[in-house]
């Protein structure tokens, strides 16, 4: 298949990648600057110029392309505090490719979170999906914009919501990991919110990217996935793991201190998130075999100076 995929040159996208081409699909992928253009070319990847905003250029793509995978996320909006300004422009993205795509049965994998599904309890693909107000903002948003893809399956779309854990982890990752990793270093204490028992769900991004792979060749439409390997690992344990390796303390602090403390990240750091891929792995026989989330940071990558 000719396969469209945005975010191609990302954390996720660039382990998606080498998954398709190793299958025997040709990739094209979109790169909004020169750098990434010359990753994908070194890939072996098609590229295509343009952002999320170039809704033409989706569009025009997405209808010569035998399938699309949504992974790009303006996550650099989300980490300076505009979350809405992300899911906006992710939702005419998504809106844009489901015009073109309706009435083809060509798959549409777009790349969706765990994240605060459930609070406490240990969220499956069957959650998540009750009715949501119109004009929903903040993570609402996000959700409404994986429920809209979920109903192109009406319009005869073979559309499929993968559900990432809100770390994705490897050598290499800037995400959620690496920025707890910085704000550590920077405050010299490695901090957990309350009695840190709360939960983050996690997987390899390798895992991911066969999932990812799966999916496309055989998701049915309308299919809501996890991508989850570790269902739950307590934000304490994740803490305690940094302040060996950064050789700092770890220390509890308030949720008033932790706005201070972690940022933008507070809010999600807060979360017991837990999330099961027991019927993503039944539907599609995935089954993660890299290393969990705790073993990956003790492997010393997310410690090294570049890496905060």
């Amino acid at each position: 298949m000719r396969v469209f995929v945005t975010g191609a040159s990302g954390w996720i996208g660039s382990a998606v990648v080498p998954e398709l081409i190793g299958a025997g699909h040709q990739v094209v992928g979109l790169a909004r600057s020169d750098a990434s253009a010359d990753v994908l070319t070194a890939a072996g990847v098609e590229v295509q110029s343009g952002t999320l905003d170039d809704l033409d250029t989706l569009r025009e793509v997405a209808d010569k392309s035998d399938a699309v995978i949504h992974l790009a996320f303006k996550h650099d909006l989300v980490y300076s505090g505009d979350f809405q300004g992300a899911a906006d422009a992710d939702r005419r993205a998504v809106e844009a490719f489901g015009e073109v795509l309706a009435g083809t049965d060509r798959p549409f994998l777009l790349a969706s979170g765990t994240l605060g599904l459930t609070q406490g309890d240990l969220a499956t693909e069957a959650d998540g999906h009750q009715p949501l107000p119109a004009g929903a903002i903040g993570p609402s948003a996000r959700r409404a914009t994986a429920e809209f893809t979920l109903s192109l399956a009406a319009n005869s779309v073979r559309a499929s919501v993968v559900r990432l854990p809100p770390t994705v982890h490897g050598d290499g990752d800037k995400g959620f990991m690496a920025l707890i990793v910085g704000a550590a270093r920077n405050k010299g204490v490695s901090a957990y919110i309350g009695d840190g028992t709360n939960r983050w769900p996690a997987t390899h991004r390798l895992d991911v990217a066969h999932l990812f792979g799966l999916a496309l060749d055989s998701a049915p439409a309308g299919s809501t996935l996890h991508a989850i390997a570790d269902e739950g690992v307590s934000i304490r344990q994740i803490a305690e793991v940094i302040g060996r390796h950064l050789d700092v303390p770890v220390v509890s602090i308030s949720t008033e201190e932790a706005d201070e403390h972690f940022g933008v990240l507070a809010h999600f750091l807060a979360l017991d998130s837990p999330a099961s891929s027991a019927l993503t792995r039944g539907l599609l026989g995935w089954q993660p075999t890299h290393q969990g989330l705790i073993a990956d940071l003790d492997e010393g990558h997310y410690f090294r100076k570049t890496s905060a």
